[in-house]
Order: structure tokens, then C-alpha cells, then sequence
């Protein structure tokens, strides 16, 4: 199966499917990691990439490998970056597998050698200026007709970067004009997507010292068409400030795609490793109880968007509705909390300026001394300090579960490949739930050895009560938000990537 430029964004509608049903995935290096979070969280990951110049698996042990799992009974997925028939070996395991009859299906990929130029706004055909265009791999130059390559109006190089100045000479030896214009692309379709461009008297010279490979160079009179065509999205040459970094993020399944997206804005490749399973708690009883008497309560307290939205819930599938409310004024913390509120059709009437539960009671709008409050809030594992706080300037607090917070069953595929292959950069905690839970999994899958794999790992916290639970359980916090939320943390992480 090809799996595209490299982006998940360019996967076919077909792969994604599959990966969806994966046992074992196989893959190689240039795919990007954000694919692997399509897979079951079961799926066993094998990285078999080969990259120049690097050890990489024998071709044989690959396609034994691809054979021992299917005759398990896997649905096992091949992943290949680009398409699997353009320079991907394929055939040598579509051989094996028949060899061992087992049954294969190969799904089509976007070739880089066509998305890297579309991506960088340039055509590789036009009416006046490209007719056709050749694509060829530059990892064996001597197998190559330079005096045919010199006639083609464009050509398309994969696997040149190390060879740059070699091409550049032996096309200008047969015959082309050293002003011809050329652009090299690397990280096509990726955050960290860069572009240069020359000509063949001056391209090596202007990438002289930088690492180029994974790149697509493309030589011809096309490539000057980028200047009028280029869009928006057309690489700048410039990474983000995230670019090169791989970040695991450990929020709740369904609660990351918001920090993911700010991540991805500056640049990153976000790969989720679910700490937190947020479900319904183990008996409704006490807040069903709270729901038949609201009359009671003079304030409702809500600390986080599970809250806003279990009790809520819970509420309506009572036979209530928001009218049941009208008599409560409605306490949350921080501005995420309020905008969730606010998409339930609620206003909060009160959001303290620091975006900690501490500092509802120490800046509260009213005397506390005799109100009667309604907290629903999850089940295990929160902090006593806001209750014991309102309890002694004499307020009365009513405690509810309304959800429950646990740990996963195991660390998501995605998430244990990057972790094995020590690809991750940082690891983001939104809260001190997420760090043990962290801990937890990490100690299950690895032993003794979990904290050594994390040793060079930044380890980022949203604000103080998550950044003291990392000290107490990993030993450190190198990044630390300054304002208490996403956005904070992720300003923070961009601090520390640009120092």
C-alpha cells in the first residue's frame, strides 16, 4: 500500500480503511508517524525503512517477515512511502507472497515525484514549455543515459540529494545550458518542507552544507512558472518553528484534536498517546439525586469541559432541560470550560482571571458564608482543595460524580512505535492524571527500562499542579506554560524549539 508524500493528509480514502483493520503494519522510513494513529491500538509495528548512507533490513528478512504474519492469519499491511510501484521493491514481495500463496491486494499511493512539484506550484507539463517529463531514480548515476535525460524538456529526480553536484555536472556535459532552472524539494507534503532554486550553475552551490535527503529535484523550464503560480500553501522555504519535531501528546482519546491542531499550525508532527479514558462514572445515583432537587443550589461549580458536558448530558437524559438552571448562577474555570458552556447555550456568570480552580474560591464575586453549591466533577482521583477551601469560608458544597477519568489498557500504536524507534522530541501533560497515567502504561510496556527511553525526551506541563505530579513521577519538567492552557503550552513549546 502506498501511504503518499509523507503527509496523512495526501492517504487515500482505501488506506485509510485498511489501516484501519491492521493486525501488523510494516513500514518504512519516509511515512509519516501521524499514520500510524489510524491504526487499532493492537496493531503491532514493524519499521523496516531503508535510508541511504543508514543500516536498514535486508530485503529478505522483510519479505519473510510480510509471509510469517500473514500465514498467522494477520490482515497485515506493507506501508510504503509514495506509491508501492514507483522504485518501491514490490515486486520482489508480491512474489514472495504468491510463492507462499497468500492472498495480497496492492493499493495506489500519490508518488512524491508528482505531489512535491504540485506542492511547490510547480507544472510538470505546460503548453509552451513542458511537453512530457521523465521521472528517474539518481541512486545508481553511472546506469543512467545522461545524453537522453539532457534532451527532456523536465525531469524529475528522486533519491539525488547526495548527488546533486554530480547531475548538475553531467547534464550540463551533454548538452544542457547552465542557466537551466532547477528546484530541489525536500519533506514534500510534510510541515518541515523546504524548497531551493537555481539553476545548474548555481543549485549545488546554494545547498552546499544543508542535508537534503528526502527530496524530489526538478530540472526544466517549469520550474520558473513557480514565481506566477505560486499558492499559499506553496512550500517558503522556511520551517515552522515546530517543524522537525515529533510531539506525543497524551490527552484524552477525542479531546486532542484542538492542541493537535495548534501544534500542526507551527509546524509539527503530533502523534497521540491517549493517557486518559474519560467515561460515565460507576453510578449515577448522587447526581441524579442533585438533578431532582437543583432548587436546593445557589451556585453550580464547573472545572473542566467533562464536567460541562457529562452533567449536561446526564441532565437531559433525566427529561430535563436547561430551564431547570435558570435559578443557578454558573462558576467555571478557565475560558475552554466557558466556551464549552457557551456551546450548550449557557453564559457563565463567573470565570476567575487565573485558569486554576484555586482561584475560584480566593476571587469569588460573593460571600461564601452560606451558599449552598453543586460541584459536579470526576469520581476518583481529583484534588480536595477547592472543596475543603469553599467548606471553611462556610459555604455548603455538594460533590457529585458526574464522570470518571481512567487509564488506557495499553499505549497506542502510533505512540509505541515512535516511542521504540526514539523518534519523540517532547511529551506534552495536560494534566496530573495524564502524567501517571503516562507513568503507568510506559512501566507496564517497558519494565525498568521506560525512564532511560524518555532520558533525552523534553517533558512539557500545561501549569504548576500538572508540572509538580512530572517531578513527583518522572523526575523533571523542562517546559512550563506560562498561561494555563493549550494555547499557553503551546507558545511555550514553540519557546523552547526557537530558543
Amino acid at each position: 500500500m502506498g501511504a503518499g508524500p509523507g503527509s496523512v493528509d495526501y492517504l487515500t480514502v482505501r488506506g485509510q480503511q485498511v489501516l484501519h483493520q491492521a493486525d501488523s503494519l510494516v513500514y518504512d522510513a519516509l511515512v509519516d508517524v501521524r499514520l500510524l494513529s489510524q491504526l487499532p491500538p493492537t496493531c503491532e509495528t514493524l519499521h523496516v525503512g531503508k535510508r541511504g548512507g543508514q543500516a536498514s533490513t535486508p530485503q529478505r528478512e522483510i519479505n519473510q517477515l510480510l509471509v510469517e504474519r500473514c500465514q498467522r492469519g494477520n490482515q497485515v499491511v506493507r506501508l510504503k512511502s509514495g506509491d508501492p510501484f514507483i522504485f518501491g521493491r514490490a515486486a520482489g514481495e508480491i512474489q514472495a507472497l504468491k510463492a507462499a500463496n497468500c492472498d495480497f491486494e496492492v493499493i495506489p499511493g500519490v508518488s512524491s515525484a508528482l505531489a512535491a512539484p504540485l506542492l511547490s506550484a510547480i507544472p510538470l507539463t505546460d503548453p509552451a514549455l513542458s511537453h512530457g517529463f521523465g521521472i528517474f531514480t539518481a541512486h545508481n548515476l553511472p546506469t543512467l543515459d545522461w545524453a537522453t535525460l539532457a534532451n527532456l524538456e523536465t525531469l524529475v529526480l528522486l533519491m539525488g540529494g547526495r548527488h546533486l553536484g554530480e547531475i548538475c555536472y553531467q547534464l550540463q556535459s551533454h548538452g544542457c545550458h547552465g542557466d537551466t532552472p532547477v528546484a530541489v524539494i525536500q519533506w514534500a507534503s510534510q510541515p518541515q518542507q523546504r524548497l531551493w532554486q537555481g539553476t545548474l550553475l548555481t543549485i549545488a552551490q546554494m545547498t552546499k552544507g544543508e542535508r537534503l535527503s528526502p527530496c524530489i529535484i526538478v530540472i526544466g523550464e517549469v520550474v520558473r512558472l513557480r514565481e506566477f503560480l505560486r499558492f499559499p500553501k506553496a512550500a517558503a522555504g522556511e520551517p515552522l518553528p515546530l517543524a522537525d519535531k515529533i510531539i506525543l501528546v497524551t490527552r484524552a482519546t477525542g479531546q486532542s484534536s484542538a492542541f493537535t491542531t495548534l501544534l500542526v499550525k507551527q509546524g509539527a508532527t503530533v502523534v497521540d498517546m491517549p493517557a486518559l479514558e474519560i467515561r460515565p462514572p460507576s453510578s449515577w445515583a448522587a447526581l441524579d439525586q442533585a438533578l431532582g432537587n437543583l432548587q436546593q443550589f445557589d451556585w453550580l461549580v464547573l472545572t473542566s469541559a467533562n464536567a460541562v458536558n457529562f452533567f449536561l448530558d446526564r441532565l437531559l437524559a433525566q427529561g430535563y432541560d436547561l430551564r431547570q438552571l435558570a435559578h443557578l448562577k454558573l462558576a467555571v474555570v478557565g475560558k475552554k470550560t466557558a466556551k464549552v458552556l457557551a456551546e450548550r447555550g449557557l453564559n457563565a456568570d463567573f470565570i476567575p482571571n487565573n485558569y486554576v480552580a484555586d482561584a475560584l474560591v480566593e476571587s469569588f464575586p460573593v460571600p461564601l458564608m452560606g451558599l449552598r453549591l453543586l460541584f459536579p466533577r470526576v469520581e476518583t482521583g481529583g484534588r480536595d482543595v477547592l472543596v475543603k477551601e469553599f467548606s471553611l469560608q462556610g459555604a455548603t458544597i455538594t460533590e457529585v460524580a458526574a464522570y470518571e477519568s481512567g487509564c488506557p489498557g495499553a499505549i497506542a500504536a502510533g505512540a509505541l512505535a515512535v516511542l521504540q524507534q526514539g523518534q519523540v522530541d517532547a511529551i506534552t501533560f495536560a494534566s496530573s492524571k495524564t502524567v501517571r497515567h503516562f507513568k503507568q502504561l510506559m512501566a507496564a510496556q517497558f519494565g525498568d527500562k521506560w525512564m532511560a527511553m524518555i532520558e533525552g525526551v523534553a517533558i512539557a506541563s500545561i501549569g504548576p499542579q500538572t508540572t509538580q505530579t512530572c517531578h513527583e513521577a518522572l523526575g523533571r519538567v523542562d517546559i512550563e506554560a506560562t498561561t494555563y492552557t493549550l494555547d499557553g503550552l503551546t507558545d511555550a513549546l514553540m519557546r523552547w524549539a526557537t530558543p
